[in-house]
């Protein structure tokens, strides 16, 4: 396997845990630095320079300085108090992992701000400390404007003052870089080029500046280790009209990747790279009439170097291109579906027996189980993130991650949770699966109906094409089912309101990909869904301190063909890849229509007839699909 990473939390990685850390003396460490920097403030995001979600160990700095490890949030440190700002997905986690120094900001609550706007209206006459490399361009501008009635301002640092306290910082990685086939890719590097100089040519730009970095990998067919379970690698890129520059460091690139690229993509180093921005301007005669196209994730630090009145920032144009998948990544996710259904036919077969028993298993031994199961199948590169193994209470965090030697055991008599995926030559994957091996009670039954109800209504829906408001309206068709038993956003519990119903999917890349998604926020509304994008079908419902339920697909979006085509819009409806047996000891068929039931029973056949003929050689996953597939 190429991804290699633990599959079960340590402390300061990107995984939930319930370790507090004592961040005191970091803290005054960083608050000496703000007085050495003259600020009032210094403000540490999440994401790397790159505005990565998932990071190499180096780029943790919010997880350092706050001890709280979840995906998403910002800390601001000021010279008296510390805040961490994060969504509804990790509150539980961040109540956990924080220390008495910090304030925790549960953003979404009533009353409770962004941390923009904790900036822009809790500060008065406040020099703020940025890295300039960490917060983008369209952020800093808006804050910049917002801060000024308070007469503060934004300072960019020299350097980050995280990294001069952080005292045992990791190197950043530089692990190879491999091309990846045609024949999984479905396009060559110089047809994605072309399509991208078209977009420039269309919007009369003259250059296009690359920072993402599963934008790089996807646009020039190549794919590395350096972030675990994501495979990217550390790389900025520039096209132009009649030039292509990769700033990577080259010893990392495969001698069959540079063959790859040949003379058409110019190789430069991967700290190269901002100096060359500062050249644009003269060697492209950019002006304000003509521009160079950043995108929106996209660097203070970038815009900077190009300088002002010679950038727009917009979408960006390979963001838009990589989420309508060719028909060879189509392909490639129902394949590497059907062979991942299988590891988890052979893992929960394997789980029941080992209960049924009396084995004692721990969170991380049962995760250990379900790779070893993914690791022998075809094409096989490694875990898409790490494996949500969760018993019990810990099912209702909604990104929890085990920690080993420190983790709950699986008990039969508690609802168990596992969010777990993989990455293939030919597709990602990411599923949930929820099931109780024991007796469940009314209530979790209930509430596991009320779930798949609102996942059955997403994956028949039908809608028209070029829906704006498609992706907050689905949103509200998969919640519909809880909110009619009073279990939604108002109840003291947790509906899918805490997470958007579904995210982006790469091929090959980030499990999580924008912009397209099912969501209430504002910004996934910008996107409507297009044929040969992918994205997740994930609702679920989260009982603070008892369990936690959520039934997630892959689904791919497709043109559909309902009765009539009023308008002549053209429909569009999904096609799910996902494969595992939905619980049905967990289903109260009362609650279902003839419609529901027949859902159910069509897609049980239908993944008893792909994922079957994997498990030949073993009789117990056998034998536990055929029973967990039969008809209701």
């Amino acid at each position: 396997a190429f991804l290699r990473s633990p599959r079960c939390s340590a402390l300061h990685t990107m995984g939930g845990g319930s370790h507090t850390v004592n961040t005191a003396e970091r803290l005054q460490a960083l608050r000496e630095q703000l007085s050495k920097n003259t600020v009032n403030a210094f403000v540490v995001p999440s994401e790397d320079q790159h505005s990565s979600e998932y990071l190499a160990s180096c780029d943790e700095r919010r997880a350092f300085i706050s001890g709280f490890n979840g995906s998403a949030g910002c800390a601001i440190v000021t010279e008296t108090d510390a805040f961490l700002f994060t969504d509804g997905r990790y509150f539980l986690q961040a109540e956990q992992q924080l220390d008495k120094n910090w304030t925790l900001m549960k953003q979404g609550l009533p009353d409770v701000p962004t941390w923009q706007e904790f900036l822009s209206k809790r500060l008065e006459k406040a020099k703020i400390g940025i890295d300039a490399t960490l917060i983008s361009a369209s952020d800093a501008e808006t804050l910049t404007k917002s801060l000024a009635p308070k007469e503060s301002e934004l300072v960019s640092l020299p350097h980050n003052i995280v990294d001069q306290v952080w005292k045992d910082r990791p190197a950043r990685p530089a692990n190879s870089v491999f091309h990846l086939d045609v024949k999984y890719a479905g396009q060559s590097h110089q047809e994605k080029i072309e399509k991208v100089r078209e977009e420039l040519k269309k919007e009369k730009r003259k250059a296009f500046v690359v920072t993402m970095l599963d934008e790089v990998a996807w646009l020039f067919n190549l794919r590395g280790s350096d972030i675990d379970f994501n495979p990217v690698f550390f790389a900025y890129a520039v096209v132009t009209l009649d030039k292509v520059t990769l700033f990577i460091n080259r010893a990392q690139l495969h001698d069959e990747a540079v063959n790859t690229l040949g003379d058409t993509v110019d190789i430069q180093p991967y700290d190269a790279f901002f100096d060359y921005l500062r050249t644009l301007p003269d060697t492209l005669e950019l002006s304000s009439d003509s521009k160079a196209l950043i995108g929106k994730k996209a660097s203070l630090a970038v815009a900077d170097a190009l300088g002002k009145d010679r950038y727009i920032i917009d979408r960006s144009i390979v963001a838009d291109l990589k989420t309508i998948k060719n028909g060879v990544e189509l392909e490639g996710f129902r394949q590497s579906h059907i062979r991942d259904g299988a590891a988890l036919a052979r893992y929960f077969a394997w789980l029941e027996e080992q209960l049924n028993d009396g084995v004692v298993l721990d969170e991380c031994q049962g995760a250990d189980q379900l790779e070893k199961y993914r690791s022998e199948l075809d094409l096989f590169k490694g875990l898409s993130f790490p494996t949500i193994s969760s018993s019990g209470p810990n099912g209702a965090i909604i990104h929890y991650q085990p920690t080993r030697g420190d983790c709950a055991v699986i008990k039969k008599d508690q609802i168990y949770l596992c969010d777990s995926g993989a990455q293939f030559l030919d597709g990602t994957t990411d599923v949930t699966r929820t099931w109780h091996f024991g007796t469940p009670t009314d209530e979790e039954k209930r509430a596991f109906t009320r779930v798949l109800q609102g996942h059955i209504a997403i994956d028949a829906a039908i809608f028209p094409t070029g829906t704006t408001v498609l992706t907050r309206s689905s949103d509200s068709w998969a919640r519909r089912p809880l909110w009619q038993d009073g279990l939604g956003k108002q109840s003291p519990s947790c509906f899918s309101s805490c997470h958007g119903t579904g995210h982006g999917v790469g091929h090959f890349l980030n499990v999580h990909e924008g912009p397209q998604a099912i969501g209430i926020q504002i910004a996934y509304n910008s996107t409507p869904l297009k044929p040969g994008m992918t994205v997740s079908n994930e609702p679920g419902f989260y009982a603070d301190g008892r369990f936690g339920i959520r039934i997630e697909n892959i689904v791919l979006v497709r043109e559909a063909s309902p009765p009539n085509n009023f308008g002549n819009k053209g429909y569009l409806g999904f096609e799910h890849v996902t494969l595992s047996p939905v619980h049905k000891k967990l289903i109260d068929t009362s609650l279902l229509t003839g419609q529901e039931k027949q859902w159910i029973n069509d897609y049980h056949a239908e993944t008893w007839e792909k994922v079957s003929p994997l498990l030949k050689n073993d009789p117990r996953a056998l034998e536990w699909l055929k029973r967990e597939t039969s008809p209701l």
